[in-house]
């Protein structure tokens, strides 16, 4: 019952603030007055005149998907010259070295497709003006894009006859000034309040209140505690669904994450803008059902994966019992398998984390994935191996999602004999190719990034696992990197060259390329015309058409991945059993 109970808690504040939520960003990205005008209007414009933006631009797909590269390939290209050339820069009191070109390649990348793969260990790789400058600007900049792309799909099906889908700048503006700024302002604070770090002091040397024993046989009595501007990077990292964290161990970490309260607030944070966008769309398409139908696939994917791995944290595994000589009860102590999980957060809260951070894109955790009991690793890869679509990243979770129902309503339309439609508008051959793109983007992204790594020896130098659970190690990284998700395993060192450049190549892959189709989508519906509904329009609000687009994901996602999931995860379960 405790557990129900937190967890009923966490999913009901997310329902009652993402409602609200979603109202307040459709109007900051229609342009419409919002109690927010009034401070940062100036600020907008400013900006505007900065990019050389006309306040009423207008582009087409082709000129907004090449503003969307540009940007983005300038802040990849800016961010790897800073983060070799850290040496020298400053805020650096710790002397830390610039980094490898492979792993420069891998963080800029990284954090530039909004997945935050982190194959550093945080607080002891980057120093402050790195994390600051570099990294959080990103984590701000990246998640703004995925909304402003978002936003111009959306305007594929609002708008008739036109040829564009709104201005690049103009939107990635909004949603930084208005939706991301404000928030992660008060999610820093929040944090900070709690005792999440926020200083550019040198990392300090504490006494312990015990010493301990070394493997070595010497005693340990100081430990190094790092410092660093932390709540001002958690806060975007996770309202941007960037993942990673300051620290290596990101929010398992109590500098990073000290309190239930932070734990709290830093796991709803991450699907808050998510689960927001979706009642956006509603707004968007003047249908609020059509949100609340795309919210209801999205809820009862994210229940199921939460149910499971609980269940599979919950009853742990025979070789944690041995035969009663561990305790794996709940009766007067956490229970279940807590290998690799904070004491203070124990089977719940660290199963609430783990589905929550891989059904969106964020990569942060506050367990060990790797110590994860099979059936609950399985459930957390599975979530991203589907698209990264139960919520997802900010913008491209929806985008992905409605390419999902394009699929769905493409099914259901050869099933009736009927051109298939979906608000409104025909849905044609050109768009059913982009929306494959879209669909089928993440999975041939990890499957080839999988299959190659596998058939590379020297890979098998970075496992610390053989078997079964050693190739689950690589499909999760890859998974990981095609989800553009950022979370890891851990049990695999991928700071190596070949490791870096192919992890980086399929974040790019799996971010840009259905970035791209979800625009060029966009391009060819604005231009359709509106189609009046009959009595054979299928609808896309009921329950039947939430039902088969819960199929169309599983059918698509998880059957794609039946095979190799069946030589990892499933294998080392019916081995832990037999």
């Amino acid at each position: 019952m405790e557990i129900l109970s937190q967890y009923c808690l966490a999913l009901l504040v997310l329902c009652i603030a993402a409602v609200p939520l979603g109202g307040y960003i459709y109007k900051v990205m229609e342009g419409e007055r919002t109690f927010m005008s009034p401070l940062l209007r100036p600020c907008e414009n400013f900006i505007y005149r900065l990019v050389g933006s006309a306040p009423d631009e207008d582009m087409s797909w082709k000129e907004y998907a090449f503003a969307a590269l540009a940007f983005s390939s300038v802040s990849l290209v800016f961010l790897a010259v800073m983060l070799m050339a850290q040496g020298v820069l400053p805020l650096n009191p710790e002397r830390l070295d610039g980094l490898s070109w492979h792993l420069a390649f891998n963080t800029a990348v990284s954090f530039v497709t909004n997945t935050n793969w982190q194959s550093y260990n945080g607080e002891k790789t980057l120093g402050y003006f790195a994390q600051s400058m570099g990294l959080t600007v990103q984590n701000f900049v990246s998640a703004a894009v995925g909304i402003a792309v978002l936003f111009a799909f959306l305007r594929g099906f609002t708008r008739v006859g036109s040829g564009h889908i709104g201005s690049f700048w103009k939107d990635t503006t909004r949603a930084l000034l208005y939706v991301l700024l404000p928030l992660c302002l008060i999610m820093s604070v929040a944090l900070t309040s709690q005792g999440v770090m926020q200083n550019f002091k040198s990392y300090e040397s504490v006494d312990l209140v015990e010493s301990v024993t070394a493997s070595d046989g010497s005693s340990v009595t100081k430990q190094i505690v790092p410092m660093g501007p932390q709540a001002s990077q958690v806060a975007p990292k996770q309202l941007g669904t960037n993942g990673g964290g300051f620290n290596g161990t990101n929010s398992a970490n109590p500098l990073e994450n000290p309190t239930p309260l932070s734990n709290m607030l830093q796991v709803l944070s991450i699907l808050l803008i998510p689960a927001a966008l979706c009642f956006s769309f509603g707004r968007a398409v003047k249908d609020k059902r059509q949100g609340r139908a795309v919210f209801a696939a999205m809820f009862i994917l994210l229940l199921t994966a939460l149910a499971v791995i609980t269940f599979a944290e919950s009853s742990a595994t025979p070789q944690l019992a041995q035969n009663g000589a561990v305790n794996i009860s709940s009766v007067g102590q956490s229970g279940g398998n807590m290998e690799g999980k904070e004491v203070r957060l124990g089977i719940a809260l660290s199963s609430l984390w783990a589905a929550f951070t891989t059904a969106a894109s964020s990569g942060s955790v506050n367990a060990m994935l790797d110590s994860f009991t099979p059936l609950g690793g399985m459930t957390a890869m599975l979530m991203i191996q589907l698209g990264e679509v139960v919520f997802g990243g900010v913008g491209s979770g929806l985008y992905g999602m409605l390419a999902f129902a394009l699929l769905t309503v493409f099914i259901a339309g050869l099933m009736v004999g009927r051109t298939p439609e979906y608000l409104g508008k025909k849905i044609g051959p050109y768009e059913m190719k982009m929306s494959v793109f879209i669909c089928l983007a993440t999975p041939v992204a990890i499957l080839v990034g999988s299959a190659v790594a596998v058939m590379v020896p020297s890979s098998a130098a970075s496992l610390s696992n053989g078997g079964a659970h050693g190739l689950s190690e690589i499909l999760y990284a890859y998974t990981s990197a095609g989800g553009n998700n950022g979370s890891a395993f851990a049990g695999l060192n991928t700071d190596t060259p070949f490791f870096n450049v192919t992890l980086g190549l399929v974040m790019l892959f799996a971010r840009f390329v259905p970035m791209t189709a979800a625009l060029a989508a966009a391009g060819s519906l604005a231009v359709k015309k509106r189609s009046a509904e009959s009595a054979g329009t299928l609808s896309t609000c009921n329950v039947m058409f939430v039902l088969l687009l819960i199929f169309v994901v599983l059918m698509i996602g998880a059957l794609s991945f039946f095979p190799v999931l069946a030589l990892g995860p499933t294998a080392e379960h019916l081995i832990s059993i037999s």
